[in-house]
């Protein structure tokens, strides 16, 4: 099992270029099973997730060609309608097939999904909605079955605003009879950048980016050519990385309205930032200071940030309190920052941080994705050695983060598994 070894206490100076986003590359890779047109995707990020979606759809029968950031998908034909457990299982995404399978095919078995261990996140709200557009759905032997002869329209209100709920209705409801009206609807960047795409295939689609979609169904859908969006977690990341160590970053090809919750934060916290076209500037003078986060849906802090957050916290003056909203289980990197002498303490959805002046390298376990990033982040501010165990969470989300974290100025190295 791989690891990845950091050698603390360095400073990070320079420019670091963003990869496409994960979380619009995989909902768009899903899409494509909507129409048999030529797709023609750029900006991707080549990371396990995406890598595994394509496998998954040349798995349906999708002509699919990954290289580099550029990736092309045909589905002239769909060979199967099966999602399964082997491939589902390692990423929670996969249940984006869901929706498509169903509203071109009429029918879908997908396996129910599995990914990181951060707590509860039910598919209910996307077999709820499907059953109000005239699908027969039912869960049998680990698998979601639904059947329809056409979907068609109708309102769908979600009690929370979920993201993949809102993705694959909203795909769902494109091939569908009749108007599809989502409310409370997810606003993520992420979505805007889906409808986006499928605008241009010949979708219509207003409303994205609100708490309102409509979807107005049409017959087919033709191929189009699309830049994924730059991803505002890995930009966040970087910022993070940069202040934790007092530095001076310019994170480059980035959107700085997606990451304006969290660059309120830092400014709160001392970093002195200069947003630009595509860019975000971000020097530190002097310690941080502590602030408090409360994470929530977009336009709110990102959970995916929270991890990170936390761990820039842990060297901040004051105390500092961050309160998870999303999900349950997310503060399990709280006891490996322990272990690197963190002042922490869990209290039920929150954490209550009295910030050190520094930490200590030790060896630390990842348990999920953003945590991964988490210690990684903290071992760049560490004296000494930090050991990462777990590393394949990371790599489903971070496109060469050692490299371009060396390229800061950063000792980080991977230490191959057996």
């Amino acid at each position: 099992m791989d690891q990845i070894i950091i050698h603390g206490g360095r400073r990070l100076k320079g420019d670091v270029r963003v990869s496409g986003a994960k979380n619009a590359a995989l909902p768009i890779l899903a899409s494509t099973i909507l129409g048999g047109g030529e797709c023609v995707l750029s900006n991707m990020p080549s990371v396990v997730d995406v890598l595994t979606m394509g496998k998954l759809l040349r798995m349906l029968g999708i002509a699919v060609v990954q290289e580099g950031e550029h990736t092309v998908a045909h589905a002239q034909t769909i060979a199967s309608t099966e999602a399964p457990y082997d491939l589902v299982r390692t990423m929670r995404a996969s249940v984006l097939v869901l929706g498509p399978l169903v509203a071109r095919m009429g029918e879908a078995k997908v396996s129910l999904p599995g990914g990181c261990a951060i707590g509860s996140r039910p598919v209910n709200f996307h077999l709820a909605g499907l059953e109000k557009m005239g699908a027969s759905v039912e869960i049998e032997h680990g698998y979601i079955k639904a059947t329809a002869r056409r979907l068609r329209g109708g309102r769908i209100y979600f009690d929370i605003p979920s993201v993949t709920g809102t993705e694959n209705l909203m795909m769902a409801a494109v091939l569908a009879e009749g108007t599809t009206v989502l409310e409370n609807a997810a606003k993520e960047p992420e979505i805007t950048d889906l409808a986006d795409f499928l605008v241009k295939r010949g979708a219509r689609i207003a409303g994205a980016g609100t708490d309102m979609i409509t979807i107005e169904g049409v017959t087919e859908l033709h191929g189009a050519d699309h830049d994924v969006i730059p991803d505002r977690i890995e930009a966040g990341t970087y910022l993070v990385a940069g202040a934790i160590t007092g530095g001076e970053v310019s994170v480059e090809r980035c959107r700085p309205e997606h990451l304006e919750p969290l660059l309120v934060k830092l400014r709160e916290s001392g970093a002195e930032l200069a947003e630009e076209a595509g860019r975000v500037r971000l020097k530190m003078n002097g310690r941080l200071k502590g602030t408090n986060v409360r994470t929530s849906p977009h336009p709110g802090f990102p959970t995916d940030m929270q991890a990170q957050f936390v761990a820039l916290m842990a060297v901040a003056e004051g105390t500092s309190v961050v309160t998870e909203t999303i999900f349950e289980s997310r503060f399990m990197h709280v006891e490996e920052l322990r272990r690197m002498g963190a002042d922490i303490r869990v209290e039920g959805n929150r954490v209550v941080i009295t910030g050190k002046e520094r930490l200590t390298g030790a060896p630390v376990m990842a348990s999920d994705l953003r945590a991964s990033a988490g210690l990684i982040v903290a071992g760049l501010a560490a004296e000494g050695t930090t050991e990462v165990s777990r590393v394949y969470h990371l790599d489903r989300g971070y496109e060469r983060l050692e490299a371009k974290l060396n390229a800061l100025g950063a000792r980080v190295e991977r230490r191959k598994g057996k």
